[in-house]
């Protein structure tokens, strides 16, 4: 298990005591901060993984906290849920603005609260995991990069891109292509009634999950502080670091990452429609096969049913020509049975050209889907 340290911060006594009875049966080392003061005294020795955070308190509110562990390389990385008597759209993006990772509303139940350090617990796993692999991943995509234009850089991916069948695949070239322009991003991928994010680090922290979900039908363009979400009908993205210092470069990646995200949204328009093809042509494939086993099932049934009249009417010439002579029948009657069977012989001809007829019919057909399927393919 990662997340084993939290450090909880509340000016009030019975919220903290709330706290400690919810985590008193867990594996985790608590340690409590009365004000956002003593929390910064003491986090560096303590080095908590999780920060509880109370929003509203005397002398230095939770943001200010926040953005001081934030500001401070040997405390940023600590994740940081912050503790809110109000949930508004605004107040969480200001606290996703300030550094947080996640965000919880009082009151809060004891599921609730174990089920968002748990989702913490397994974002703090895929760091871990990841994180080796994204520094060389990082290091790879700035030195392929490094001598191409922003231009070029879309060029790049707007070609490569044109190669990918997998969403998952396509997801990743997003990210790489938006950080080769030195922007951290998280993604929303929203088909076939399947929702799946993505981000730099492996995984999206729980307070840009609600972001999206509280955004992705709000609009094309939200900014707010030096973050970016652009909505489009299957894909949001959030830019985690836009470039604040220079307003013509902001303007101008602002652009890019429109046109970045546009692009990537008909590629997975495009994704969608050939898997569903595929699909389609795997159910014809199937078709055209229990067709041509049906046909071929009748055809054999109606050639075994030919040959079994064709040896009933052996055997009755064969007996007629026996027995009529010893019958003791005139002429007339003999003529008049002999024509009653070739008459009979006759009429099964006739219905064995009939097979025929139904035998090129299905050929026929059974030709016309082998074309349909070839054309398909």
């Amino acid at each position: 298990m990662a997340l084993t340290k939290i450090l909880a911060v509340d000016d009030e006594p019975f919220n903290l005591e709330i706290i400690e009875e919810i985590l008193e049966d867990l594996d985790f080392e608590l340690r409590l901060a009365n004000s956002g003061p003593e929390c910064l005294d003491m986090v560096e020795d303590y080095m908590p993984q999780v920060i509880l955070l109370d929003v509203s308190m005397p002398k230095m509110s939770g943001y200010e906290v926040c953005k001081t562990l934030k500001l401070n390389p040997s405390t940023a990385h600590i994740i940081v849920m912050f503790v809110s008597a109000r949930g508004t759209v605004e107040e969480r993006m200001e606290g996703y603005s300030a550094g947080a990772e996640d965000y919880i509303v009082k009151p809060f139940g004891h599921d609730e609260l174990r089920s968002k350090l748990k989702n913490l617990n397994q974002v703090l796993v895929e760091k871990q995991s990841l994180e080796k692999q994204v520094e060389a991943a990082t290091s790879t995509a700035f030195n392929a990069m490094a001598n191409s234009s922003e231009m070029g850089q879309i060029v790049n991916y707007v070609e490569s891109i044109a190669l990918i069948t997998n969403p998952d695949d396509l997801a990743k070239a997003l990210i790489d292509c938006l950080q080769s322009f030195d922007l951290q991003s998280n993604v929303e991928f929203r088909y076939d009634s399947i929702v799946k994010h993505y981000a730099l680090h492996g995984v999206c922290s729980p307070i840009v999950i609600e972001l999206f979900e509280m955004l992705k039908n709000k609009g094309r363009l939200h900014e707010f502080s030096q973050r970016l979400l652009v909505n489009y009908e299957l894909i949001s993205l959030l830019i985690l670091n836009m470039p604040g210092h220079d307003p013509d470069k902001h303007g101008r990646i602002r652009d890019h990452v429109c046109f970045i995200v546009s692009v990537t949204e008909q590629q997975l328009r495009a994704i969608i429609t050939k898997n569903l093809l595929d699909a389609q042509q795997v159910k014809l494939n199937a078709v055209a096969s229990t067709v041509h086993s049906k046909f071929h099932g009748l055809i054999d049934l109606l050639n075994e049913n030919r040959l079994n009249n064709e040896q009933v009417f052996k055997k009755l010439q064969e007996e007629l020509e026996v027995r009529i002579p010893t019958m003791g029948l005139d002429e007339d009657q003999e003529i008049f049975i002999y024509k009653k069977v070739d008459e009979t012989i006759q009429n099964s001809v006739a219905r064995e050209e009939s097979v025929i007829q139904v035998k090129e019919a299905f050929a026929d057909i059974e030709t016309e889907l082998s074309i349909l399927l070839n054309h398909s393919q």
